[in-house]
């Protein structure tokens, strides 16, 4: 056996191990996700059992059965799922892009300008329905925009992005409390699903124009995160080996706003998914790069548990946001991450 020949099978084992380990997680957070989205849909005042569940999502239960599943909880679970992929692969394409564990859309004001967009659409113009998911997307949109041109003098950083956009979030905050300040208690009152994100209310509308998104913009994120780890060595090296480093930044970058995007104005800001799925996903596989499907998956789950949590755990009738339960879920869930990250010596 040659030296060449030795060296290549520890290391051909050490990859298949990390693939079974990798095909591990991906099956285990897809059955989690299976099981929340189930419970979701058999709990609530009019409790379903499992085997009436499959049942009526198979077209053949009773007419109360099928009604509540396929046009109340179906919905609302498909959105949830949905939502937290788009948003878990949004911050996991800005962290890995911008090599800053702080670059999530919900940090650096992206979806906070898409909320103040739809604060003010709701206030200022009266607008509702679609009108005011599309104001909302393209407010996250201007805001993205905006801190990408004020921070790509020679080019893109991290640090300079992160920093531009935390300034924005604080704008579009000041931009949010300006315009609840001057309007009525039903005014506020319609404006909260924008303030802390909520599944309440979906209809299949929602889910259709989620899910045509997500089949352009997943695929996408995937594809042009191929040359993602070579890009994260440098821009000299990455140049180089033939990548164009700001073109391929800057098509990450919009795929990821998009993401945030499409997510905050089907539910509004859904706190901490975007900043923490990636962290996780990247723990879970043991690995420095990004790990996007891992990172979709673990924020479909976020999602529904969190709505789970809001609807069912928290006394009759609670009813509390998701956005609200993965605010107050993941603050200390941040502080434990870094924590145990400075305990390692490691990066988030």
């Amino acid at each position: 056996m040659t030296a060449a020949s030795a060296l290549s099978t520890p290391l051909r084992a050490t990859r298949a191990a990390r693939r079974r380990h990798s095909t591990g997680v991906h099956a285990a957070l897809g059955v989690l996700v299976l099981a929340l989205a189930a419970l979701g849909m058999s709990l609530g005042d009019y409790t379903i059992a499992v085997p009436d569940l499959v049942a009526a999502l198979l077209g053949q239960g009773s007419g109360g059965d099928e009604f509540v599943v396929t046009r109340l909880r179906l919905p609302r679970v498909l959105l949830g799922a949905l939502v937290g992929a788009a948003l878990a692969v949004s911050g996991a394409t800005f962290q890995a892009v911008l090599r800053n564990p702080i670059a999530s859309p919900d940090i650096i004001g992206v979806t906070t300008g898409a909320s103040a967009a739809a604060v003010a659409g709701l206030l200022l113009f009266g607008l509702s329905g679609a009108a005011l998911s599309a104001v909302a997307f393209l407010g996250a949109l201007v805001v993205a925009l905006a801190i990408y041109l004020l921070a790509r003098r020679g080019g893109v950083t991290g640090y300079r992005f992160a920093l531009i956009g935390i300034a924005f979030a604080f704008v579009a905050t000041s931009v949010l409390n300006y315009l609840l300040s001057r309007g009525d208690v039903q005014d506020a009152q319609a404006a909260l699903v924008w303030l802390v994100g909520s599944l309440a209310g979906t209809g299949w509308d929602d889910v259709a124009l989620v899910a045509v998104a997500l089949v352009v913009l997943l695929p996408a994120a995937l594809l042009l995160a191929r040359p993602l780890s070579i890009l994260q060595l440098g821009d000299d090296t990455a140049t180089s080996l033939g990548i164009r480093s700001e073109r391929l930044r800057l098509a990450l970058l919009v795929v990821a706003v998009a993401l945030a995007a499409t997510a905050t104005a089907a539910t509004g800001p859904v706190a901490f998914v975007a900043f923490l799925a990636a962290p996780i996903a990247r723990r879970l596989v043991s690995a420095d790069r990004a790990v996007l499907g891992v990172a979709a998956l673990v924020g479909g789950a976020m999602v529904l548990g969190a709505d789970l949590v809001g609807q069912h755990l928290l006394g009759a009738g609670s009813q509390i946001p998701a956005g609200i339960i993965t605010g107050a879920v993941g603050a200390p869930g941040l502080l434990w991450l870094l924590a145990s990250t400075n305990r390692r010596g490691r990066g988030v």
